[in-house]
């Protein structure tokens, strides 16, 4: 393997004394790498990757971290996109101790390559006012069950909250998004008219006497009609995530699309389960596309067959394929 003109090393591999990917000695890069250390373009020196399920580090996780970033690293943590930590300048001769210093608060190395990588969620309902579901635990539960499971290619999961979406599940692998189907009891409406002004996404007009009138194709599930009424007589029928898959970032972006509505919890992880076991059993021999461009090649029938027992009526119809993000709108006009 060639390394990067832009690396200072010689070598693309180097000597290590703890098992990396179930390896010991002369390791390469990539599989570094994929074992959570990254190398740098300064020669021997690694960036960190530390796992950080759902950006929830408790304190004493993050004193640890320090301290080992102090004595090893250099003179700052990197926090990334995915809400991992890094501790960056650290020599590779120095792993077996970080390593073991940060075992001490249970503060675990996260990775890289092809395998389902840390989940990353908002805050969720614990105390986000705007939360519906409880994101952390969804993490937690996806973060042990399923981290780590080999695949084609990486396989992001996102987690949001609301439809606010702070956690971009368009743009994941699989992205759960929290959401509640709102149901109006007629019995106690005093036609207040608030619930019709509350509603950003125009799914509920009032009438005359001031009586909501509901459009649920154009409802998101946001529940700000049920917050805002003042007679209890907006309430929750059902709870659950929205379901997207195959977006993705890079070179060639993707929007995922949406196979299902509110979901019920308990159905998620048969869903990701079905979903791995599809996409590990439907790539062809030395290929290693994200699920996204897989499901552009093959389409969505065989995907929605796959999982249609588990997402039974809550499945969305003829889902499109995930579309890309154009990069050159020039060439869209020839």
């Amino acid at each position: 393997m060639k390394t990067d003109r832009y690396i200072e090393d010689k070598s693309s591999k180097v000597e290590i004394g703890i098992p990396i990917e179930g390896e010991t000695g002369v390791i390469d890069f990539n599989k570094l790498r994929s074992g959570g250390f990254i190398k740098q373009r300064q020669k021997d020196l690694f960036t960190v990757r530390c796992r950080v399920p759902g950006g929830r580090l408790p304190v004493s996780k993050l004193k640890k971290i320090v301290e080992v970033a102090e004595k090893y690293g250099g003179d700052y943590v990197h926090l990334t996109i995915r809400m991992s930590l890094e501790i960056p300048y650290v020599n590779y001769k120095d792993f077996g101790v970080v390593v073991d210093e940060l075992a001490e608060a249970d503060q675990k190395i996260a990775s890289c390559g092809p395998r389902v990588r840390v989940p990353r969620a908002c805050s969720g309902c614990e105390y986000n006012p705007n939360g519906l579901v409880d994101t952390q635990q969804m993490t937690r539960l996806i973060d042990e069950r399923y981290f780590g499971s080999p695949c084609p290619h990486k396989f992001k999961i996102d987690i949001s909250g609301c439809p606010l979406d702070c956690m971009h599940s368009n743009e994941a692998d699989l992205g759960l998004q929290g959401a509640i189907v709102p149901f109006w009891d007629p019995e106690g409406c005093i036609g207040c008219t608030l619930c019709a002004k509350a509603c950003k996404e125009d799914a509920i007009h009032s009438d005359d006497e001031g009586r909501p009138m509901f459009r649920p194709e154009k409802c998101i599930g946001c529940a700000d009609c049920i917050r805002v009424c003042p007679t209890s007589s907006w309430i929750e029928s059902a709870r659950g995530y929205t379901i997207r898959i195959g977006g993705k970032h890079g070179r060639h972006p993707l929007h995922g699309t949406i196979v299902a509505k509110c979901l019920p919890e308990d159905r998620v992880p048969a869903l990701i389960e079905k979903t791995l076991e599809w996409y590990n059993g439907n790539v062809e021999k030395d290929e290693h596309p994200r699920i996204g461009t897989l499901l552009r090649k093959t389409g969505m029938e065989s995907y929605m067959n796959s999982v249609k027992d588990i997402l039974g009526e809550y499945a969305a119809q003829n889902p499109r394929i995930p579309e890309p993000i154009i990069l050159h709108p020039e060439e869209e006009i020839e």
